[in-house]
């Protein structure tokens, strides 16, 4: 992760972090590794990791029906020439539980960089961001990263990486690995267990990155461009194979894409931003049927007013520049 709080990363990475982890170690610090995960379920709604340092409580009045919300962060990062950089500013968003919701906009907005913000990687300058109530200051194993690249474990096999989130858990072998083997057959690739990373193409291996996510029952999912480097082909099975999982068990969805037709492909909201720094210019609600089906939506004329019309959004941010 290049832009680091010590604001030492490169101009490249102001727009918050959007490179890889590809050791794993981004994915090491959201998976509980002690039973203390386990006691403190009666005293608090998510599930501390290894050090209940990563949040704290901020009050005991938790939102009906809220399970994440940003208040107020802004973002400032140094540059290699010491110069301060402003990469977000004044963001507020609520995200209601079981959303899915994007985060749209153009390149150095800062999409990646609040992604990260509330997957606790990055600590905001100004503001905080919460989940269930509780002040977000490091990663947990309620919010489960994907990423663009595919940060698997290259000595592992596609069941060992599966595996590895529960093992973590205290999850028994026999147990880990019969829900490992249900997730590898629910993304398809049933019949791929022990093949290893290097073996596979990029379609299957970020269906091996998003099933070793769900093995540790995330009740967020964190998506960052995590198909923006595949083929369009490929790209367009994950995105169905993506809903379905959704549509299956309604976990809440925060997806940072570049792509207009994903956003409202996929979306019940689309949190359009500013060029930098980072702003929300508005937030769209995308009022159209599920279970959805591609073929159906490219004939809805609604579907493709909302993509004509946040289209026209990016073009006038390109010229207008951010909002005060």
């Amino acid at each position: 992760m290049k832009a680091r709080q010590n604001g030492r990363g490169s101009n490249d990475a102001l727009d918050g972090c959007e490179n890889d982890d590809p050791s794993g170690r981004l994915l090491a610090k959201v998976v509980p590794l002690n039973v203390r995960a386990r006691e403190a379920k009666d005293r608090m709604t998510v599930v501390p990791a290894r050090s209940s340092e990563w949040m704290r409580p901020v009050n005991s009045q938790e939102p009906a029906s809220a399970i994440i919300e940003i208040d107020r962060v802004s973002q400032v990062f140094q540059t290699s020439a010491r110069k301060d950089h402003l990469a977000l500013s004044d963001i507020s968003l609520t995200i209601e539980e079981g959303a899915f919701v994007s985060i749209l906009g153009p390149s150095g907005c800062g999409k990646s960089t609040l992604l990260y913000i509330v997957g606790g990687f990055v600590r905001p300058t100004s503001g905080m961001a919460k989940i269930r109530g509780y002040t977000i200051t490091g990663p947990g194993p309620d919010r489960g990263p994907v990423f663009q690249e595919f940060a698997l474990f290259p000595w592992k096999t596609v069941l060992g990486n599966v595996m590895y989130g529960p093992r973590q858990q205290g999850v028994r072998t026999a147990e880990a690995e019969a829900q490992s083997r249900a997730l590898i057959e629910m993304v398809g690739l049933k019949g791929f267990e022990n093949f290893y990373p290097k073996e596979l193409s990029g379609g299957m291996k970020q269906r091996v990155a998003l099933a070793r996510t769900l093995a540790y029952h995330p009740e967020v999912l964190l998506m960052d461009e995590p198909f923006g480097a595949l083929d369009a082909h490929t790209r367009t099975r994950l995105q169905n194979d993506l809903l379905n999982i959704w549509e299956r068990d309604r976990k809440t969805v925060l997806f940072v894409t570049h792509s207009v037709d994903e956003a409202v492909f996929l979306s019940d909201k689309v949190v359009m931003m500013s060029k930098s720094p980072g702003r929300i210019r508005q937030v769209i609600d995308i009022d159209l049927p599920r279970p959805r089906r591609r073929n159906e939506l490219l004939l809805d004329p609604r579907y493709q007013k909302y993509v004509v019309d946040i289209e026209r959004m990016f073009d006038e941010s390109d010229e207008a520049g951010p909002l005060s």
